[in-house]
């Protein structure tokens, strides 16, 4: 199935969506909700100031994405990779961060458990 240029909503429920892919999509305002993307390839996305609760992205893939002011809460992130991802402002509670890694990301702003990133990474390298 191939939907192109359709400008009415798309509902799908109870589906098995494995294996698609989206390309230069318009997804402002839509609704996830019970979702699971587990080893997703995401890349040069824009999710600025979304609200991601209870969604599994364990080892999931962002690349180059901008996710500034994102608020992920109770989050499966494990063994997720974010590489050369904007970060600031994002707010991570509650979240599975076993196994994740993160580089070369902008960071400023970025709070895990209400603290500042900045200042974790100056105590542990002072510590170091």
């Amino acid at each position: 199935m191939e939907v192109t240029d359709k400008f009415e909503p798309i509902i799908a429920k109870d589906s098995d969506l494995s294996g698609s892919t989206f390309t230069r999509c318009m997804l402002k305002d839509a609704r996830f909700a019970d979702v699971a993307m587990p080893s997703a390839d995401i890349q040069n996305i824009n999710l600025s100031d979304a609200a991601i609760r209870e969604m599994n992205l364990s080892r999931a893939s962002f690349t180059e994405g901008m996710l500034p002011g994102v608020r992920f809460t109770a989050v499966n992130l494990s063994g997720a990779m974010f590489d050369d991802v904007n970060l600031a402002g994002t707010t991570i509670r509650g979240a599975d961060l076993r196994g994740m890694q993160i580089s070369g990301c902008k960071l400023d702003r970025m709070r895990i458990d209400g603290i500042l990133v900045s200042d974790l990474l100056a105590a542990f390298r002072k510590s170091a």
